[in-house]
């Protein structure tokens, strides 16, 4: 792209993804970006701008009428109220994107209040503003205008080096939703379980080796995160609020059979779920899937990452892992089969969810252990209570549709867990990197 040819960039939003899209667009030699945040930050905005060659505007009105390619970079929850005050102000012929993760209310205001002589070619980094975009998923969402408006997004983030999956508006939140959804939905009930404990996890025994080290890591990387990344899929995506939901009678219900000392019905329930999301039949090891190597390696090798001290030999409790026996049936309950997804949705992170469950579900004998776990074992019991609490309670809190509420209950619990986060984060990307390294081992690359 010649510098003559390139669109002047406009960016309406300078939070923590706003602020990445500007200073790597202009790090990739892009010459002209316009910015602005809430009218009351410019100020504070020109401060810190200053001498990066991203020029600070007042308002979204002067962005919208300068720039070429319009980019709205704002919470999911507010593209509605943003779109309605700055779309009329679009220059005639522009083309308009929103970076947010839940795309029906974004299509909805674009249709409302942008002038028809405006094009619309939408985006979404599949990641957060601390990861490198190169080979991360990049969805391109080509919705209104000519396809030679597609050619310009691609070149505009060309600097990016990320991989570009191009999907309908329909499809971005079907997909999101499938890989995201329930995932969340497990990994944030692990947090309130332990919070609501009054006890981190990796100050007993039970939470520090193997598999565990990816639950808590897991955990606290989502919750060192802002609240609204996750809000937003939860309560405007409809698909993902039938899966939370779903999720949580799942948990709810494997939790009575545990209780009832129903073994032969869970463990029916259990192999049932595996074969329909992994398709491995019940007589079988996990294999490799379409020539792709298992996400997480051995759990001694995962060891290395643990906050805490890993127990003596033959001092580990067995563990029902109630989290990802109701992640597994919830996904066989909805007919999701997350695998179809991880050429569209495969982050380092979303592998990392998806290879928990992965994991404990490949081996015959992990799924024996857990199901045997589940109906005898009284160590792992109370916090399977607690659990069983945590997932009612965000169902409830998803189905009132209240981001206040989503925003306390999620960071009471980010509150309690802070003191750990930049150790977490740290080894949390170490475990990443490793883990990546070890996948291209195994197959070859």
């Amino acid at each position: 792209m010649t510098e003559k040819a390139q669109p002047v960039v406009g960016i309406i939003g300078m939070g923590d993804m706003g602020r990445m899209y500007a200073k790597r667009l202009k790090a990739g030699g892009h010459k002209t970006i316009y910015v602005c945040d809430k009218p009351d930050s410019y100020e504070t905005l020109k401060v810190e701008l200053e001498g990066t060659g991203i020029t600070p505007l007042r308002d979204g009105h002067a962005v919208s009428r300068l720039s070429d390619f319009i980019i709205y970079s704002v919470e999911a929850a507010a593209i509605s109220a943003v779109v309605r005050e700055y779309g009329p102000s679009t220059k005639v012929g522009a083309v308009v994107a929103g970076q947010t993760s839940v795309k029906a209310p974004e299509k909805e205001a674009f249709d409302k209040w942008l002038p028809e002589d405006v094009n619309v070619v939408s985006v979404h980094s599949l990641h957060g503003p601390s990861v490198t975009t190169e080979g991360q998923p990049l969805i391109i969402i080509h919705y209104r205008g000519p396809e030679e408006n597609v050619r310009m997004v691609e070149d505009v983030f060309r600097s990016f080096k990320s991989r570009y999956v191009y999907l309908s508006y329909e499809e971005h939140d079907m997909v999101t939703a499938n890989t995201q959804a329930v995932t969340h939905a497990a990994f944030l009930t692990m947090g309130t379980a332990w919070r609501n404990s009054a006890s981190y996890p990796w100050e007993t025994t039970r939470y520090v080796s193997g598999i565990e080290v990816i639950k808590v890591n897991i955990t606290l990387r989502i919750y060192a995160a802002k609240w609204h990344v996750y809000a937003g899929l939860a309560l405007l995506n409809p698909s993902a609020q039938t899966q939370i939901q779903q999720y949580s009678r799942s948990v709810t219900e494997l939790f009575k059979l545990m209780v009832e000392n129903s073994e032969l019905e869970l463990s029916e329930r259990v192999w049932n779920a595996r074969e329909k999301v992994f398709g491995w039949k019940r007589d079988e090891d996990g294999g490799k899937e379409e020539g792709r190597a298992p996400i997480l390696l051995k759990e001694d090798f995962l060891d290395q990452f643990s906050l805490g001290q890993k127990p003596a030999e033959g001092r580990e409790s067995p563990n029902s892992h109630l989290s990802l026996l109701a992640m597994v049936d919830c996904w066989a309950r909805l007919g999701i089969r997350p695998y179809e997804h991880l050429a569209v949705a495969g982050t380092p992170v979303f592998m990392l969810w998806i290879g928990v469950a992965e994991y404990l579900f490949r081996s015959k004998a992990l799924i024996s252990s857990a199901i045997s776990a589940a109906v005898s074992d009284r160590v792992h019991r109370p916090d399977d209570v607690e659990f069983v609490v945590g997932a009612r309670g965000w169902s409830e809190c998803v189905s009132f549709g209240n981001f206040d509420l989503y925003q306390r209950r999620f960071e009471e619990v980010a509150n309690f867990f802070a003191p750990r986060f930049e150790e977490a984060t740290k080894l949390g990307g170490r475990m990443i990197k490793a883990i990546q390294d070890g996948q291209a081992g195994a197959t070859g690359r």
